[in-house]
C-alpha cells in the first residue's frame, strides 16, 4: 500500500527537521566553544569539543549503513534520534571538560545516524526518478544550518547561556521524533548472514589514526605522534581492505565499484569535501588579510557560496525529477566549480570584493547542482537491500575527504606563511587587528604574502574540480527511471508519482 500525500509530506518533514538538527548542531557549536571551555576551565582541551563529534560521525557511518541493511533504517533512525536529545542534554548538563567531550562523541555517532538514515529512507520510499528532488531538500539542511548557525549560537550563548546551544535540540527533537514514528514506514530488512566485525574494528582504527594525523600535521609538536598514527591508519587499511574481499557480507561493498556509475559518482561526491569544504573555514581569513577587509565583510564571501549551493542544490533536484536526466548537471558544476577557482587563483591583489564573491558563488552554484544529486544516482546503481551501506561510503569518502583535504590547505597555509612573513612579525600573534597597527607599506607586504599562500591552493583545488569534470564525462549518460525496482516486502510503500 503506498504512502498517503499527507503521511509522506510528514516523512519529509521529520526527516528534513532532524537532518536539519544534525548539521546545526556543529555550526551552533562554533560560535560557544571559547565560552564553553573557559568555563570548564579546559582552554587547551577546547578543539576535542568539536574534534570528538567530527571523527566520531565519520568513523561510524559505514556501521550504521550496514546496520540500517541489516535491522531496517527506521530501527537505527528513531534509536539515532533518541540517542542525539539525550546527548544533546548530557551535554548541557556537563560540569567538566571529560563530561563534555564523551557526550559529544556520543552525541556524533548518533548524528552520523540522523544523516545517513535521513537519505537511506528517502531512497527506500521513492522512485529513482522522483529520489533527487526529495534529496535535494534533505541535503538543504547544510548549506542553511551553515548560513544561521554561528549567528544563533551567538545568540542562545549571549542570552540564555551556552548549556542551551545543546538543550534547543531536546524540544525541535522530540517534536521530529514524534512526527518520524508516525510517519516512517517499516522497511524490511534486506541482509542476513554474519556481521563483518573485523572489518568494522579495522576501518573504525584506519579512520581514528587518519583523522587524528592528519588533524595534528602542523604541530611539530607532534611529529612523532602523527607519523605513527599514519602508520597505523595505513596497516589498518591494508588490512580492512584484505578482510573485505574475502568477508561474505563486507561492510563496505567494494564490489560495487566496478558499476561504472558507482565509482564515479563516488569521486564526484569526494569533489564537494576536497574542493570546497576544506577551504571555506579559511576564506574569512583570506579576505582580512589578503583585502584588508572587517571580521564582519569577509564572512560575505562563504555566504555567498553557500548561498549559491543552496539555491542550485533545490533547483536541480527539481529538474532531475522533472526529466530523469542528470549527467548533465555533475558536469556543469564541476565546470563551474573549476572556473571559480580558478577565477579566485587570476584575480589580482586589489580587486574590488565584489570580484571575489562572485568567483566563489559560481563555485557554490557549482558544487550544489551535484551536492545531494550524486548521491541518489550511485543509490539507484546498487540493489535495494545495500541502499545504506552505498549511501554511507559516498558520505564516508566525502567527509574523509573533506577533513584531509582541511588539514593539508591549513598545514599549508599555516607552514607557507611562517616562512614568508617579514622578520620583526610574530606568525604566533599575527591577527587582522594587529596588522591594521602596521604601516601601509607592511599591510601591503602582508597582504601580497596571503596572495602567494592562497593562489597555489586555488589552484590545487580547481585541479580536483577538474578530476571531477573528468569523472562526470565517464559517469554513464543514463535516465533515472519511475520504476521501483526490487523493493523488499514491506519497502513497497512509495509516494505515488508526482
Amino acid at each position: 500500500m503506498p504512502l498517503s500525500p499527507l503521511r509522506f509530506r510528514l516523512l519529509v518533514t521529520s526527516l528534513l527537521v532532524v537532518s536539519f538538527l544534525g548539521a546545526l548542531d556543529n555550526t551552533v557549536v562554533s560560535t560557544a566553544i571559547a565560552t564553553v571551555a573557559g568555563q570548564l576551565g579546559a582552554l587547551e582541551h577546547m578543539s576535542w569539543i568539536v574534534v570528538g563529534y567530527t571523527l566520531a560521525s565519520t568513523v561510524l557511518l559505514p556501521v550504521l549503513g550496514k546496520l540500517g541493511d541489516r535491522v531496517g533504517p527506521r530501527s537505527v533512525f528513531l534509536a539515532s534520534v533518541v540517542v542525539f536529545i539525550v546527548t544533546s542534554i548530557a551535554c548541557g548538563f556537563a560540569n567538566g571538560i571529560v563530561w563534555l567531550i564523551v557526550a559529544r562523541v556520543v552525541q556524533g555517532m548518533s548524528s552520523a545516524g540522523l544523516q545517513l538514515m535521513s537519505q537511506t529512507i528517502i531512497a527506500e520510499t521513492t522512485t529513482p526518478r522522483q529520489r533527487p528532488k526529495f534529496m535535494a531538500i534533505i541535503g538543504a539542511a547544510f548549506p542553511v544550518a551553515i548560513l544561521i548557525g554561528p549567528v544563533l549560537g551567538g545568540v542562545i550563548t549571549d542570552n540564555w547561556g551556552w548549556p542551551w546551544v545543546f538543550w534547543i535540540n531536546a524540544p525541535v527533537g522530540i517534536v521530529a521524533l514524534a512526527l518520524a514514528i508516525v510517519a516512517v514506514p517499516h522497511i524490511e530488512p534486506g541482509r542476513s548472514g554474519r556481521f563483518d566485525l573485523a572489518g568494522a574494528v579495522a576501518l573504525t582504527i584506519g579512520l581514528v589514526a587518519l583523522v587524528l594525523a592528519v588533524t595534528s600535521i602542523g604541530d611539530r609538536s607532534q611529529t612523532v605522534a602523527t607519523a605513527v598514527a599514519f602508520a597505523v591508519a595505513a596497516v589498518a587499511f591494508v588490512v580492512f581492505f584484505a578482510v573485505e574481499v574475502r568477508a561474505e557480507e563486507p561492510l563496505v561493498p567494494l564490489g560495487h565499484f566496478r558499476d561504472r556509475t558507482v565509482a564515479t559518482g563516488t569521486v564526484i561526491s569526494a569533489i564537494v569535501g576536497i574542493g570546497l569544504f576544506s577551504i571555506t573555514s579559511y576564506l574569512p581569513t583570506y579576505f582580512q588579510m589578503a583585502y584588508r577587509t572587517s571580521a564582519t565583510v569577509s564572512g560575505l564571501v562563504p555566504i555567498a557560496t553557500v548561498f549559491g549551493m543552496l539555491v542550485s542544490n533545490l533547483a536541480t533536484g527539481w529538474l532531475v525529477s522533472r526529466t530523469g536526466h542528470y549527467r548533465v548537471y555533475p558536469l556543469v558544476g564541476t565546470a563551474l566549480g573549476a572556473a571559480g577557482l580558478g577565477a579566485m587563483a587570476l584575480l589580482p591583489l586589489g580587486a574590488p570584493l565584489w570580484a571575489p564573491t562572485i568567483a566563489m558563488a559560481v563555485v557554490g552554484l557549482g558544487t550544489g547542482a551535484f551536492m545531494s544529486l550524486i548521491v541518489a544516482v550511485v543509490q539507484s546503481a546498487v540493489p535495494r537491500t545495500e541502499t545504506g551501506a552505498i549511501t554511507a561510503t559516498v558520505n564516508l569518502v566525502r567527509q574523509v575527504g573533506a577533513t584531509v583535504a582541511t588539514a593539508l590547505v591549513g598545514g599549508i597555509i599555516g607552514a607557507t606563511v611562517v616562512a614568508l612573513l617579514p622578520a620583526g612579525l610574530d606568525p604566533a600573534t599575527l591577527t587582522p587587528a594587529v596588522v591594521r597597527t602596521q604601516s601601509a607599506a607592511a599591510q601591503q607586504q602582508i597582504a601580497q604574502v596571503y596572495q602567494g599562500v592562497f593562489v597555489p591552493v586555488f589552484v590545487a583545488l580547481a585541479a580536483a574540480y577538474v578530476v571531477g569534470v573528468v569523472a562526470s564525462i565517464l559517469l554513464p549518460n543514463s535516465r533515472l527511471s519511475d520504476d521501483t525496482g526490487p523493493l523488499r516486502a514491506a519497502a513497497t510503500e512509495s509516494i505515488p508519482a508526482a
